[in-house]
């Protein structure tokens, strides 16, 4: 590998017919740049979709009451009911949960409210809830805490203000810690402060939330012993779409619903969600890499055939060395040389280049939250197994012309043209 008259030769050779030689290695440039580049925007695009799901426990699920829609047990259909305190204490039963958290939000699901400061008021949602709740979808609390047991226990007009009615109420030089806000005509204290760890509608959703307890949020509003929704997280060893129909049973029971009734009680199931997300993202992996593979394996086919050009060239010369006693080893040894240099040269080029151009469109992205498309980067371990893949590729390539050379007797060779 280290004798200089086959590294002369191999240059001479490039020398000779650059425009080939530069059009070949550009086949194999070619397909490591895509595979690169096509890996890291799948990347992108799953950072993107995911980062919508993050900070939120991939085992749980969600649970709130509609009409029924079947008749059960005396009950006509298109019943409303309501989920009570009673259900939160039953579902704390179930051996299959980790976590159940009762929730409740002023004015329903997605309703704003007006909060007050002084002469500041603003729009944003009030949600009562249990500590647990930051187990399933967590927040960031960038000053002071977020509530507790003892906020529960002691029925405590508390809150945790998200970045952005903070923005709202507060300039941005005070400290809004032990500050009050009127919600309703209740003041509630701030303890807290957090910011959203998703992007897209939910973070801003929970940029523009305030926390309160659970069971003050009851007494202050009037709602009795009334649950809007239950957020339940599985045990981490229990699959979340079978604890989530075992909750939903427990529930039909308790409100006296058909079994059969599929419309009475709204899910959403993270789990499932997530699982569907996965198996999408990994058929665009295999997708890729079917494409990328496959544009790589022509590279390498291109690199097989023009050794195979060289060979015929320099039959003559393959000759000569045979006669003055050049082991078939040694001209296998040349060819595949060759091959392996030109392939090693040319993958080595695609992988910076693909690199290059990933990077240039991740800092010209920024980090924008809720983007769909985040940090479109490849794991350099996987780029540096698929030049290794590929150079190990070149070199077989060149096997091919290697022993064809090889097959050519001495007498034959001299006497080619």
């Amino acid at each position: 590998m280290f004798d200089r008259d086959n590294w002369q030769e191999i240059f001479a050779t490039i020398r000779k017919n650059r425009l080939r030689t530069a059009l070949t290695m550009l086949g194999v440039l070619w397909g490591i740049f895509m595979l690169v580049v096509m890996l890291g925007c799948g990347n992108g695009l799953k950072n993107g979709v995911t980062g919508e799901f993050g900070g939120t426990a991939t085992n749980s699920f969600f649970c709130w009451t509609q009409q029924t829609t079947k008749a059960y047990k005396g009950m006509k259909p298109g019943r409303s009911f309501n989920y009570d305190n009673s259900d939160y204490e039953a579902l704390k039963q179930l051996k299959e949960l980790k976590v159940v958290c009762p929730m409740n939000q002023l004015g329903g699901h997605d309703e704003a409210n007006n909060v007050i400061r002084g002469l500041k008021t603003g729009a944003a949602q009030v949600q009562g809830t249990y500590p647990s709740s930051n187990e399933i979808q967590k927040v960031f609390i960038t000053s002071g805490r977020y509530i507790n047991e003892n906020d529960i226990r002691e029925n405590r007009k508390v809150c945790v203000i998200g970045s952005r009615v903070f923005e709202m109420l507060f300039k941005s030089y005070e400290n809004p810690l032990g500050q009050y806000i009127q919600i309703n005509g209740v003041y509630f204290k701030v303890i807290g402060m957090s910011k959203p760890l998703v992007g897209g509608n939910d973070g801003r959703e929970q940029a523009q939330r305030i926390v309160i307890p659970f069971t003050t949020f009851q007494k202050a509003f009037n709602y009795g012993d009334v649950v809007g929704w239950f957020a339940i997280n599985s045990q981490d060893n229990f699959p979340a779409v079978e604890a989530e129909q075992k909750v939903m049973a427990v529930l039909k029971d308790r409100h006296k619903i058909a079994p059969e009734d599929l419309r009475a009680i709204g899910h959403w199931n993270m789990a499932e969600e997530f699982g569907k997300m996965s198996g999408l993202f990994f058929g665009i992996e295999i997708l890729i890499w079917i494409v990328g593979g496959g544009t790589l394996f022509a590279g390498v086919i291109g690199i097989s055939n023009i050794m195979l050009i060289v060979v015929k060239e320099r039959t003559k010369e393959i000759g000569v060395k045979r006669a003055l006693g050049a082991t078939p080893f040694q001209i296998i040894f040349q060819i595949m040389l060759e091959s392996l240099f030109l392939t090693a040269i040319a993958g080595y080029m695609g992988l910076c280049l693909g690199i290059g151009v990933l990077e240039l469109v991740n800092s010209s992205l920024g980090q924008e939250e809720g983007s769909m498309f985040k940090n479109p980067t490849v794991d350099l371990a996987i780029a540096v197994k698929a030049l290794i893949i590929l150079i190990v590729s070149g070199t077989i390539a060149g096997a091919i012309p290697a022993r064809k050379a090889v097959a050519i007797l001495p007498v034959e060779a001299l006497r080619a043209e």
